[in-house]
């Protein structure tokens, strides 16, 4: 699939077969999240792979729209360690675009996600940080549910000519 293709088709998938996802196939979604562009090429990124059956099935009960996580074969909760920016509070826009290149190389490799949202919801941070043991300087950000999609949605044009401006408002 080439990148142009990789982006008009990638959806967002809740439903998820039984199946195991390869390590090797964890380690290049990592790979891939990794080469996201950062604020001061801080990468103040931090990935926690969550594969515990335990942890996926209680993270549905943390958060009202991660039920498909009993679902799935493991996820990844994307976050900032703030002792690592160079530019205070771009690491939102780091770890989005390390989201995003994680959903993107997720999509080309056959398999589904979806991204869950953490950050900024007090009580989904909260829940987080104790589940997971996060130190105070370690952000969740958001969780993708990984997995080999049991849905296949059709992608169509989301392009409107009435969102583009050029060169003033």
């Amino acid at each position: 699939m080439d990148i142009m293709e990789g982006l008009l088709t990638r959806r967002s998938i809740r439903k998820f077969e039984n199946k195991p996802v390869p390590e090797a196939m964890v380690k290049q979604i990592l790979e891939a999240a990794m080469m996201a562009p950062s604020a001061g090429n801080a990468q103040p990124w931090r990935f926690i792979v969550v594969n515990d059956r335990k942890k996926l099935d209680g993270m549905a009960g943390i958060h009202v729209h991660m039920k498909m996580v009993t679902q799935t074969a493991l996820g990844i909760i994307v976050c900032a360690d703030l002792s690592k920016e160079k530019f205070p509070g771009y690491w939102v826009q780091d770890c989005s675009a390390a989201m995003q290149n994680l959903l993107l190389a997720v999509h080309g490799l056959g398999l589904g996600a979806v991204w869950t949202g953490i950050h900024p919801v007090e009580e989904r941070l909260k829940a987080f940080k104790e589940m997971f043991n996060l130190p105070e300087h370690v952000i969740p950000l958001g969780f993708a549910p990984i997995g080999w999609p049991a849905q296949q949605l059709k992608s169509e044009s989301r392009f409107q000519d009435d969102r583009i401006h050029y060169n003033t408002y």
